[in-house]
């Protein structure tokens, strides 16, 4: 289904008259950004949070005044597409993007979709930010896709060293669900494990995504009895699941992942057998947060009822977005105006204190500038809620 939100700068009292009579009001132009991710189903929690984010931060702009760029102040719409983590369902989404006229879009969250969207994207000139992690669609001659996060090839070298060094680690095992996400994260994670020279003891259990009995599962690793226990690319929905069983089956090791969580989740579904749970955060942390950052939070937690610690990196995309367009706003209908602005651009970053700035990274990993530059924060679950475990970058 598809969702909008155009929410408008609130009239002031001192514009209406006592009379009721009414008054001409110049709106502004209305700027479309497109969503096309997971919004349901088991991997519902990493959309939900990019559209509300998303939406938060456009109901705070469009309260505000608007957002100029060059010589025009835009309204910020929202078109927002459920893709239900499907393949031919990303791809119509972005299909709907282009008849819209939309040239950026956040989105989609998982390799085969963001793969699938890109003939699409590239033939209509539209610039997708996914969550997703193929190098493939970041490396020349790709062109249009740019990465909304730190990839799990980051993110799980610095975890492992961190486990190494701070835990003893030497052992461990991976296990993934049979679909391509977390099967290239596997072995990825793999890769990077043998390369520190850790001793991986399981790497070939597989589940489906609708399994509810974990123990079987299980079983043959817990009897290789690693050091830890990393769920490659599991979804909110099945890491509770998993982790209770291995509990359950006296599984005393670390157990981590390189995706992100929602702690609410793992309250409801695991409770204190998450606690020492280790996972991809938000890009924030108490110490980090500026006030903008703060007041962020505040305004999607009274907008939506709560808040996903994941949006602490969800709320980056449509900053990027709109402010290279500020640094060049003849991209705002042209991606390739947009491509060149990205090698050069940088500004101040408003959710981070210090002199943090938004820039784009990636030519290590994709040998072009193809990433949003945000902390990479590593939490540990305990108690109901996520600490930090360390923050680190990526270049």
């Amino acid at each position: 289904m598809q969702r909008r939100l155009l929410i408008k700068a609130a009239l002031t009292a001192a514009s209406i008259t006592v009379l009721g009579a009414s008054a001409a009001f110049a709106e502004n132009t209305v700027l479309k950004i497109g969503f096309v991710g997971v919004t349901s189903g088991p991997a519902a929690a990493w959309g939900i949070s990019n559209q509300r984010s998303m939406e938060a931060r456009a109901a705070w702009i469009n309260e505000t005044g608007g957002y100029t760029i060059g010589d025009t102040t835009y309204d910020i719409e929202i078109v927002s597409f459920d893709d239900q983590k499907d393949p031919k369902r990303a791809i119509a989404g972005m299909e709907k993007m282009a008849q819209e006229g939309i040239h950026y879009v956040v989105g989609p969250n998982v390799d085969d979709g963001a793969a699938a969207v890109r003939p699409v994207a590239e033939s209509n000139g539209i610039m997708y930010f996914p969550y997703a992690f193929p190098k493939s669609l970041y490396q020349a001659p790709a062109s249009n896709a740019v990465l909304g996060m730190v990839a799990n090839y980051q993110s799980g070298p610095a975890i492992y060293k961190y486990l190494m060094a701070e835990k003893g680690v030497k052992t461990v095992a991976f296990i993934a669900a049979n679909e391509s996400d977390p099967l290239s994260q596997r072995d990825g994670g793999v890769e990077a494990a043998t390369a520190l020279g850790m001793e991986v003891v399981s790497s070939n259990v597989t589940y489906q995504v609708d399994t509810t009995d974990f123990t079987p599962v299980l079983t043959p690793i817990m009897r290789t009895q690693p050091d830890l226990l990393v769920l490659s690319g599991v979804s909110p929905a099945n890491a509770p699941q998993l982790i209770r069983s291995a509990r359950e089956l006296g599984f005393q090791g670390v157990i981590s992942t390189e995706t992100a969580q929602d702690a609410g989740v793992l309250t409801e579904g695991a409770g204190d057998l998450a606690n020492g749970f280790i996972s991809v955060g938000g890009a924030s942390t108490p110490e980090l947060a500026s006030p903008m950052m703060n007041e962020f939070v505040k305004r999607y937690t009274d907008m939506f009822g709560e808040y996903n610690d994941e949006s602490n990196t969800k709320v980056y995309a449509l900053e990027y977005i709109l402010e290279t367009l500020k640094a060049d706003p003849s991209a705002i209908d042209d991606v390739n105006a947009f491509q060149a602005k990205m090698d050069t651009f940088e500004a101040p970053n408003p959710y981070m204190n210090g002199d943090a700035k938004l820039r784009y990274v990636g030519m290590s990993s994709f040998g072009q500038k193809r990433q949003v530059a945000v902390p990479l924060v590593v939490n540990v679950y305990q108690d109901g809620q996520f600490e930090t475990l360390f923050v680190a970058e990526v270049d």
